[in-house]
């Protein structure tokens, strides 16, 4: 369980802010995420899962992309309401001490990178941080990103703000042009998919945060089975953050 501080925040374009009190609950990675039940009772009946933005002494903040019924149900919470929330869920990112990381966002997808990107500062690595969206009036808190990354760049596929075209050929001068000990990326899976495919030829490890459709976030459905070189892979216990160069893409892309 959790309480809503105050009313959803709008952020952006159809973008929403909660911030959260989750007292007595275990302090979360980045990368995990939590899964919020829409309403009282059974309709919607499937719980809606989101990536952790950010996270400090208890209060939990949770970016919504309000897409369709139950997300919208969720933006008209009030401040002080009692939410059903199960997490902190999953398995988050790997985390390093000093070096370089890089990280490729796309759309809704930056939230997790968010609270990556402060931790991995707080522990001396410098963080380049590649913020992808479709058009400017997409993009949402831009400077707390801007703070938590020593390079900022932002990536719109209209042009509309920052460097015009997809957020994944920036990703890729900046993995060609220097040396990261570590790639992060989350978003759309077929930006995903495109990141780790430019980025091929590059030995820096690449974790993905994927966005699966997550129907009990706890393993036991097993809707969010992805194909890997291992086998297959839950990715709500056994992700969302997994080795991108072991995820077979193309069986992602069929769904």
């Amino acid at each position: 369980m959790a309480h809503l501080i105050e009313k959803p925040l709008s952020i952006a374009r159809d973008h929403l802010l909660l911030k959260l009190r989750c007292d007595g609950a275990p302090a979360p990675r980045p990368g995990q995420f939590v899964n919020i039940k829409a309403a009282p009772g059974t309709d919607p009946l499937v719980r809606r899962p989101f990536s952790i933005f950010d996270y400090s002494e208890g209060i939990m903040e949770i970016v919504i992309r309000v897409v369709g019924r139950g997300t919208r149900l969720i933006s008209e919470f009030c401040a002080g309401a009692q939410i059903d929330m199960l997490g902190p869920l999953g398995r988050g990112f790997t985390l390093i001490n000093g070096g370089r990381a890089l990280m490729v966002g796309g759309g809704v997808g930056n939230a997790p990178l968010f609270f990556l990107a402060k931790e991995l500062k707080r522990r001396g690595t410098s963080v380049s941080f590649v913020y992808g969206a479709r058009t400017a009036d997409l993009i949402y808190c831009k400077d707390r990103f801007a703070s938590a990354a020593d390079e900022f760049l932002i990536s719109t596929d209209d042009g509309s703000e920052g460097r015009g075209g997809y957020c994944t050929e920036t990703g890729c001068k900046l993995l060609t042009g220097g040396t990261f000990d570590r790639v992060y990326v989350c978003g759309p899976t077929p930006m995903m998919a495109g990141m780790v495919r430019l980025a091929a030829d590059n030995p820096a490890p690449i974790e993905v945060s994927l966005e699966n459709y997550f129907g009990c976030g706890v393993g036991l459905c097993s809707g969010c089975t992805v194909e890997t070189a291992t086998g297959q892979r839950r990715a709500c216990v056994d992700g969302p953050v997994m080795d991108a160069r072991a995820i077979n893409w193309d069986s992602l892309s069929e769904r």
